[in-house]
């Protein structure tokens, strides 16, 4: 089960991160993704969409940090990843867009 949480902002909306096992064999050992959407539920319904079907959030053990909240409002698609932090270490990495991470395959010709 992955480690996650939630914070509500004033506006009613949330932002849901989740410490997540990295969905492709070349990308990083494991992954924290943010959500930014209307609920809770819908924050998972998009990362469902995007192939990462077995995401659930229950309790609330590392919900995000102001910066990371700050990081994902101020992505256009709220919706961004980076390097999960090994053993509580801060990283110095960027934030991603997903679409960085999950690599649709090339249709064939």
């Amino acid at each position: 089960m992955a480690a996650g949480g939630f914070c509500k902002l004033p506006n009613g909306t949330v932002v849901v991160a989740l410490n997540l096992p990295s969905p492709s064999a070349d990308a990083p050992a494991g992954v924290r993704v943010l959500v930014h959407a209307r609920n809770r539920a819908r924050a998972l319904t998009r990362l469902r969409n995007l192939g990462l079907r077995a995401v659930y959030l229950r309790g609330n053990t590392a919900p995000p940090t102001p910066d990371e909240i700050t990081a994902v409002l101020h992505h256009p698609d709220g919706l961004i990843w980076r390097t999960a932090p090994a053993g509580g270490v801060l990283s110095v990495e960027l934030w991603h867009p997903i679409r960085a991470l999950i690599k649709r395959p090339a249709a064939p010709a």
